[in-house]
């Protein structure tokens, strides 16, 4: 043998004694798992005992198991605040007072005006007045209001009841009453006891919405340059109307019966008609008069279409004060 022969036995001798060492990238890799089983297992919420990794999304993910939490702590609660509901029902509920009656409620002075009338009568005029004289328990000068049920449908315009009618003994009150005419019947109004008369400057003062008065009459040539300040008046109920003769060439008499106390009454929605008649300061003998008028007023107006009974029912009552049934 050769020493080239002799150094390669040698080599392969130690080689043979010398432990194998691996490489040193392979000792730091750490073994891969051979099954998805072999994976390291995570640990539960409390850190207790390992548990199954919670899911990104889903009920099983740390998001969802706080909701189911929470929904399971509120039923819960309800659960509770139903068993005390029970509980509250089954103690015995305190007596309830029983509700007072309409006339109870009200004032002092309407229940001591309220014993002189019995609400099952049917009181004739004369009678129904004197005791709306009496009743009146305001420190002002109270009003004396008529109420009368029609049997009509307002909506039927033939059964719409609509009219004006002047009061003997007047309503009590001053009315400021303003004319829309040209200069010449301006200055008659005017000398007839008009507060204010004009056609051009009473039409600006209209369009700035100064209305300083309670009636306007205007003659027919004149309602052309009205027309646009409608929505003005109408709400406010000043707009000249022929039918309540606030439309007229002889504006004269029209001052005259404003002054007097001319009054205009119409059928609401429901067949009523609410009118004032007089100040209780009248007496009964004046307040009768004016009745008279707008009870007789209210007859001539029956429609023709109305065969049967044409008034329903009637009331007198004063400004906050008990009603009377009234005999017609």
């Amino acid at each position: 043998m050769t020493k080239k022969e002799e150094k390669i036995v040698e080599s392969k001798k130690l080689k043979a004694k010398s432990p194998e060492v691996k490489p040193e990238k392979e000792q730091l890799r750490p073994e891969k798992p051979k099954t998805i089983n072999d994976k390291p297992s995570t640990a539960t919420k409390n850190g207790d005992s390992p548990s199954k990794p919670l899911a990104k999304k889903g009920k099983h993910s740390e998001k969802g198991l706080k909701e189911a939490e929470s929904k399971q702590e509120k039923i819960e609660q309800q659960k509770h605040r139903e068993a005390e509901s029970d509980k509250a029902e089954a103690k015995p509920k305190a007596p309830v007072k029983p509700t007072r009656s309409r006339l109870e409620r009200r004032g002092k002075k309407y229940r001591e005006a309220a014993k002189a009338i019995d609400k099952t009568k049917v009181y004739s005029l004369a009678e129904a007045l004197g005791l709306a004289v009496k009743s009146s328990k305001t420190k002002f000068d109270s009003t004396l209001e008529l109420h009368v049920r029609l049997n009509v449908d307002p909506k039927q315009a033939d059964q719409n009841i609509r009219d004006n009618v002047v009061l003997p003994a007047g309503t009590g009150k001053t009315l400021r009453v303003a004319v829309l005419a040209d200069e010449d019947d301006a200055k008659k109004a005017l000398k007839a006891g008009a507060d204010k008369a004009g056609n051009d400057d009473l039409l600006a003062e209209i369009a700035k919405e100064q209305l300083d008065f309670d009636v306007l009459i205007a003659t027919p040539n004149m309602m052309v340059k009205l027309a646009k300040h409608a929505r003005v008046l109408g709400p406010r109920g000043l707009m000249p109307n022929p039918k309540s003769g606030t439309v007229t060439k002889d504006v004269v008499k029209a001052i005259e019966q404003s002054k007097a106390g001319k009054i205009e009454y119409r059928v609401d929605s429901t067949g009523i008609i609410h009118v004032a008649t007089g100040k209780v300061s009248f007496g009964a003998e004046k307040l009768q008069t004016n009745l008279d008028a707008i009870i007789g007023s209210i007859k001539q107006n029956k429609p023709a279409s109305i065969k049967g009974s044409f008034i329903a029912s009637a009331f007198l009552t004063t400004t906050m004060g008990p009603s009377i049934k009234l005999q017609i």
